[in-house]
């Protein structure tokens, strides 16, 4: 019976100490996160519109953008936003897009999820690094590490994700724009002839195993 008490206690004392700290991963996503922040400042800018962040591609194609507020981010609390000519260029037949793949008035095509009901808001200084550790805190489950890659993720749903490497100093991919390309394919696009993307396959694990899947790659090298 002892022991019993002894190991309950234990096991309590553990999962009470881990459950007021980030797990291991969301920390490194939120160290590795910052240091591509700093490395491109010049792409990085205040987004009024959706009341957060955006952190636009080296090329000025695509951008990365993340609610600061999700009480004033009604529609979408992480998101991309780019000129989709390429995939114009390639058969693209916009009415046929789902739903939530939206071009506004000036042709801008966005891309995104909210993420729930829980608050997005910095405790403290309103940073974009504040605006990300809050989507870390309040939705771990939208935050991944893509080990054949090296790389974090920020999820976007359907298949659409946000990468950066763990580690710019090993790895010649620091940022990857990636998208689902069967909402596109099912438009019309030719996925092979699409400009300025690399249609590939990438390997993903599910369910315990290495799987390939199809993606649209953006990848810039920021060294």
């Amino acid at each position: 019976m002892k022991k019993i008490i002894i190991i309950a206690v234990f096991v309590l004392l553990t999962l009470s100490a881990c459950s007021g700290t980030l797990d291991v991963v969301g920390q490194q996503a939120s160290v590795s996160f910052d240091e591509v922040l700093n490395i491109i400042p010049a792409r990085l800018r205040e987004n009024e519109t959706n009341n957060g962040w955006s952190l636009n591609s080296p090329d000025g194609a695509i951008w990365f953008i993340w609610s600061g507020d999700s009480d004033k981010s009604p529609r979408r609390d992480v998101m991309f936003e780019m000129h989709p000519g390429a995939f114009y260029n390639a058969g693209l037949d916009d009415s046929k897009l789902p739903d939530n793949y939206l071009i506004d008035d000036a042709g801008m095509l966005t891309i995104g999820a909210k993420l729930g009901d829980k608050k997005l808001a910095p405790e403290g200084e309103a940073t974009p690094l504040a605006a990300f550790e809050q989507i870390v805190k309040n939705y771990r489950s939208a935050i991944g590490y893509h080990t054949e890659m090296d790389h974090f993720n920020v999820d976007l749903g359907g298949g659409n994700m946000f990468e950066w490497a763990k580690d710019m100093n090993t790895n010649d991919k620091d940022v990857v724009f990636a998208l689902n390309p069967e909402p596109f394919i099912a438009a019309g696009v030719d996925p092979e002839n699409v400009e300025g993307w690399s249609y590939a396959p990438v390997t993903v694990t599910i369910d315990g195993r290495p799987t390939q899947i199809w993606k649209f790659l953006k990848a810039y090298d920021l060294k």
